[in-house]
């Protein structure tokens, strides 16, 4: 076939191809380049746009200019410094009498003639000399008085009193001049007083000089204006940047300083962060109340002034010191409450179980383990309750725990065979918690005095595996805890004894939300909000007595303080039996309207299906364990015996390192002789890098938990052991 030739293909004719010397023509050769228009496309810079940005950011444009509550608060300034400007004038008039008076006195005196002749010990001598001097000086006055009164009469005569109150008006400034107040002189620097003067005295150089004498900055250092005093709510806001190399956070946590140098109760200061876009590091913003923020009686819940509640809002729980509503996100996480007795913790939690008892279609589990009447009214709406402290009350708590696994691996399974438009991801959504078909409503489990349970003795077997049922109720707990929220479970737990042997650490550190109110130490107070919480500022053992209901919230979502602010001091609501009565109530309706009404409230007391292989299989307690005998059963010698009872569950699945101030401290040994007792068990103290309250790290002496756990093991095989230097037979 030639080039000039067509070839035939399936009856088809195509055009030869063309001798590769020959040249084709293809048109215009063009580059290019791939883009991709579905990432996002930056912004057009116009002239307005250029223009605001300069007009927000520029040093040169005043903040009221910029914000509108900026601007707000520089016209009520304004207002104020207009209408208290007569009266300050007068006062600086009146000064510059004194002042004028005070300088005449000491002319007439020849003051500066007498000091000289007393410092050189010849006033003797001088004192013919100042003594004609004085009696000239005071003929110089009688002679301008007489002058300046003549002067006056021949004025007013003349030209009538236009000219002297024209006169009397230009004095009158000179002498406000002259008695101007000016820093650094004498008696005549503001003083602080009090919360009171503080309102009217919130200005720069007082912020500056509280921080000074707080040791908070250098005193050759100072503060820059961010934001300048406001009036927010019953007190002053005002935000400043620190010195460089300062650290806000070094001014949260010396916030008692802080205060006493501003001369105001720490309730009454709040020192917070900045965080987000507008803040950074050395940023601080700072509120001053007038008065005690939590000394006027507590309000009532607003949950008596609605219908009903949708549990997947945050649920009104209290107000800060601000005045700012701080509602309680439930859904998606668990909560915690601790105080020592007295303190309102069975408020607090009754608190967040209002908001879920007004939704028809949240199921609630309620176990009273103080067997008291606070939770009976719940006892209408409970799918699940009980009320007393006795062992069978604990084995029926397990019961119900063992349900509910059940019942979360039920949802698992389900969900998985659902398509992505009705469960987009493994978590209940508000549609499917009201679906009937579905049976996956938010459950909520209420267990007040949980130490109760967890400090049960009772034996069960779990699959051949014995241990306590407090061991058990913590293993389920923890387990719920988990894996739990994301199936709709909303575990609540509170608590009159938060110490770590009571509460596991591994339960701990899964509880999503804290509520501390007030404790014994600072230890407790960590407990309950998390390690190191007391070094950021946040201690609930500083809370006052008097202070019922006070506590400090560290919430797992959003609030009205920001989404940035890790800890917040709240005061909550107050439901008395009588409203909490009629919020129960009220949510058995809702449910029988809806015909969400079960389990013990509709009269079914049925006991529920239970699996406790396929429970075990899931949280482990069925597992076999290794022959070795614990180191409960065997007598440890001193000081390790201490050291283990000290640490309890931590020393297994808790602290990595304990430093030894805290070990002598909490044992009350001599330093010296517990270092060497616990060398001979093998323990050698060591330096760990621990993250300190600023950010940093520090270095601190202590022991590994790792190291102790060996010496315990080594004592233990050693008893077991038949002897060392035996032969076999």
């Amino acid at each position: 076939m030639n080039a000039d030739e067509n070839a035939s293909v399936n009856g088809a004719t195509l055009p030869a191809r063309a001798d590769s010397r020959a040249v084709e023509h293809v048109g215009p050769v063009l580059d290019g380049e791939l883009i991709d228009d579905t990432l996002p496309q930056p912004r057009r810079r116009t002239v307005r746009r250029r223009f605001v940005r300069w007009w927000l950011h520029s040093p040169r444009v005043p903040l009221w200019l910029k914000s509108k509550p900026q601007a707000v608060q520089a016209t009520k300034d304004t207002a104020v410094a207009v209408l208290r400007s007569p009266w300050r004038y007068l006062g600086a008039v009146v000064r510059g009498v004194v002042v004028g008076v005070r300088w005449w006195r000491g002319w007439v005196r020849v003051a500066d003639y007498r000091t000289a002749a007393e410092e050189s010990e010849k006033l003797a001598d001088k004192f013919t000399e100042i003594r004609e001097l004085t009696l000239f000086r005071w003929k110089v006055t009688g002679a301008v008085l007489a002058v300046v009164a003549l002067a006056v009469a021949v004025v007013d005569l003349v030209y009538g009193s236009n000219p002297l109150w024209i006169a009397g008006a230009v004095l009158s400034v000179a002498l406000a001049i002259l008695g101007r107040r000016k820093d650094g002189s004498p008696g005549r620097k503001p003083a602080l007083a009090g919360p009171r003067t503080l309102t009217w005295t919130m200005d720069p150089q007082v912020l500056v000089d509280a921080f000074r004498d707080a040791k908070l900055i250098g005193k050759d250092e100072s503060l820059r204006l961010v934001e300048r005093a406001m009036r927010v709510g019953d007190g002053w806001a005002v935000t400043v940047d620190l010195p460089a190399t300062r650290k806000a956070a070094d001014v949260v946590k010396n916030r008692d300083a802080l205060a006493s140098a501003l001369a105001v109760d720490e309730v009454q200061l709040i020192v917070e962060r900045v965080r987000g876009n507008g803040g950074h590091a050395g940023r601080v913003s700072m509120w001053v109340a007038d008065e005690d923020p939590y000394a006027s009686p507590p309000l009532r819940t607003p949950l008596l002034g609605v219908s009903r509640w949708d549990a997947w809002r945050p649920v009104p729980f209290g107000r800060d010191a601000r005045d700012r509503r701080i509602d309680l996100p439930l859904v998606w996480t668990s909560l915690l409450v601790g105080a020592i007795p007295r303190q309102s913790k069975t408020f607090a939690a009754r608190l967040a179980a209002a908001g879920l008892i007004l939704d028809a279609w949240v199921r609630l589990y309620v176990a009273d383990f103080k067997a008291g009447k606070d939770w009976d009214a719940a006892a209408q709406v409970a799918h699940r309750f009980m009320s007393g402290d006795e062992p069978e009350h604990v084995l029926t708590l397990v019961d119900w725990l063992v349900e509910l696994v059940g019942e979360v691996q039920g949802r698992f399974r389900r969900m998985r065979d659902l398509d992505d438009l009705t469960c987009p991801e493994s978590k209940v959504t508000p549609d499917m918690s009201r679906d009937a078909s579905l049976n996956m409503p938010i459950t909520a489990v209420f267990i007040d005095e949980v130490q109760v349970p967890l400090e049960d003795r009772t034996p069960v077997t779990v699959q051949g595996k014995k241990l306590t049922a407090g061991e058990y109720v913590g293993e389920l707990l923890t387990w719920l805890a988990k894996k739990g929220p994301a199936a709709g479970i909303v575990l609540v737990l509170a608590t009159q004894r938060p110490d770590s042997k009571t509460i596991p650490s591994g339960l701990r550190a899964v509880l999503g939300s804290r509520f501390a109110l007030r404790v014994m130490d600072w230890r407790d107070s960590n407990i309950v909000l998390g390690e190191q919480m007391n070094t950021r500022g946040f201690d609930s053992s500083r809370l006052l007595p008097s202070h019922k209901g006070v506590g400090i919230l560290r919430p797992d979502g959003d609030t009205a303080a920001g989404a940035d602010v890790l800890a917040m001091t709240v005061r909550t609501y107050y439901m008395p039996n009588e409203d909490w009565q009629t919020i129960c109530q009220q949510g058995r309706a809702l449910r029988e309207a809806a015909g969400t009404l079960s389990g013990h409230a509709a009269g079914e007391d049925a006991r529920p299906a239970l699996d406790h292989a396929a429970v075990a299989r899931a949280i482990g307690s069925g597992r076999p364990e290794p022959p070795p005998v614990s180191a409960e059963r065997v007598e440890l010698p001193e000081p390790l015996a201490a050291v283990v009872e000290y640490l309890g569950d931590d020393l297994d699945d808790g602290r990595d390192f304990v430093p030894t101030a805290e070990l002598v401290e909490a044992l009350d040994v001599e330093p010296t002789a517990f270092g060497r007792q616990m060398g001979d068990h093998g323990c050698r103290s060591e330096r760990f890098r621990v993250p300190a309250g600023d950010g940093r790290t520090r270095q601190v002496r202590g022991y590994a938990t790792a190291d102790i756990r060996a010496a315990v093991d080594a004592v233990v095989t050693g008893m077991l052991d038949p002897g060392d230097g035996e032969d076999d037979p």
